[in-house]
């Protein structure tokens, strides 16, 4: 099927401010995309006291049953993305995880949610592999961090909606209503994304040589695409440590705010106002931290993408222990925003590590395989692995063991931190081959 492009770079589409335009739209989509998959760990405790759950049907809910589906589901839809609209394909997206969300405020059981939470990934699997490389045909490769940046601030952005607007519904009208309300704004919006975002030529800012260039029609093949990513360690690499790093990301998000109600006395009320912009202060900052990091160090040098994200992941891990040791939960948010903002850093810089080094036409497809193994690691893990361990642990330490469970995520930071170092050694060695080919 043919689909309408941008011909020229020097036409509307490309102009400085419709390309930010775009991505204020695709930030948006990201938004909704973040706070559907972030509402159900804001009203954990609400929806396992009324369904009666157990706090690893809790972490697989809000982790692994929702992280499957999402992370499967993307691959074939990023390879769909390197062969048809970019744009129809997150609308779609948008409205179906929207409807879905919406869906999980008539849950009943276990069962029902579950099912509604698996439709929600699959929805939400359309999302950022598209965007990803929606953007990168905007900007060129010297602005790519910036642009991500801003649409990562979605994430943010959805917390802070989600966490403030899903509490508040919450305590005047209940969970479920909640959860209606957020899939209906979605539901609303999907339309807007066509009429506001033109499918860009593919690859028209990059080197024709490393395989971008204009649209010529060449598509790529699924096996083709998923080959080139297996095939560069350092890439592989990238995603793993990024997965790590989400793992702790997660299990940590999704947690806290079932910590502070459950162990450190906070009101639902409480949660969604002071919670809510701490978290978002701490995504923004990190978000800003790691376009820096991108655009500035590791334009200059590709090692800065990684080591500086987990020298930050090192040095916050103390704090964890800190959030969970002392009493008031003031003092408690106060150590929890240093690895909230030193957690962060790393998305913007392994998505600019990915995009420049792929060529436009596998560029879906190479960000759907990053995600998976991203999503699946972090997001179906993390928060499934706090839970299991709460579970285990709730005999001896009662209601403290959510707090023990919360820190054992340390020696994952440190791991963590070690596969960033092995990625930013892979780096070394792929520009010593080149150098050594190019004196060939």
């Amino acid at each position: 099927m043919n689909t309408p492009v941008v011909s020229a770079p020097t036409d509307e589409a490309a102009s400085t401010r419709y390309r930010y335009i775009v991505v204020f739209v695709l930030a948006f989509a990201y938004m909704l995309n973040y706070l559907d998959r972030q509402i159900l760990s804001v009203l954990a405790e609400p929806v396992k006291q009324d369904l009666g759950l157990s706090d690893t049907q809790l972490g697989m809910l809000t982790g692994l049953m929702f992280a499957l589906f999402y992370t499967v589901f993307g691959i074939p839809i990023g390879a769909l993305a390197d062969r048809w609209n970019r744009v129809r394909i997150i609308a779609i997206s948008c409205g179906i995880w929207s409807v879905f969300t919406a869906l999980s405020g008539l849950a009943t059981n276990f069962v029902t949610l579950a099912l509604a939470r698996i439709g929600v990934g699959v929805g939400e699997a359309g999302c950022s592999p598209p965007s990803y490389s929606i953007i990168s045909d905007y900007f060129p490769p010297e602005r790519r961090g910036g642009a991500l940046a801003l649409y990562v601030l979605g994430v943010p952005a959805g917390s802070l909606i989600g966490t403030m607007a899903a509490g508040w519904i919450a305590v005047e009208y209940g969970w479920r209503s909640a959860f209606i309300l957020v899939g209906l704004l979605g539901v609303l919006f999907a339309p807007i994304i066509v009429w506001a975002v033109r499918e860009p030529v593919r690859g028209r800012y990059d080197n024709p040589e490393k395989g971008g260039a204009q649209d010529t029609g060449q598509k790529a093949g699924f096996f083709e695409a998923f080959l080139f990513f297996w095939k560069s360690p350092t890439l592989v690499l990238n995603a793993i440590a990024a997965g790590a790093t989400s793992f702790v990301s997660y299990g940590l998000m999704n947690w806290a705010p079932a910590f502070l109600i459950r162990v450190r006395g906070m009101e639902l009320s409480e949660i969604a106002l002071y919670y809510s912009v701490a978290l978002t202060g701490a995504l923004v900052l990190g978000a800003w931290l790691g376009s820096v990091i991108s655009d500035r160090f590791g334009a200059k040098n590709p090692i800065w993408y990684s080591l500086l994200p987990g020298a930050g992941l090192l040095v916050s891990t103390p704090f964890i222990f800190g959030f969970t040791s002392v009493a008031a939960w003031p003092v408690a948010m106060a150590f929890l925003i240093v690895p909230l903002v030193l957690k962060s850093v790393y998305l913007v810089p392994a998505l600019a590590l990915l995009q420049n080094r792929s060529p436009a036409r596998y560029r879906a497809t190479a960000s759907a395989v990053m995600l998976f193994l991203l999503n699946l690691i972090g997001l179906g893990c993390g928060p499934l692995f706090v839970g299991m361990m709460s579970d285990y642990l709730e005999p001896r330490y009662g209601v403290m063991a959510l707090g023990y469970s919360l820190n054992w995520l340390a020696p994952f930071m440190v791991l963590a931190f070690l596969l960033q170092c092995a990625t930013a050694l892979s780096m070394v060695r792929d520009r010593r081959r080149n150098a050594n080919a190019g004196h060939a």
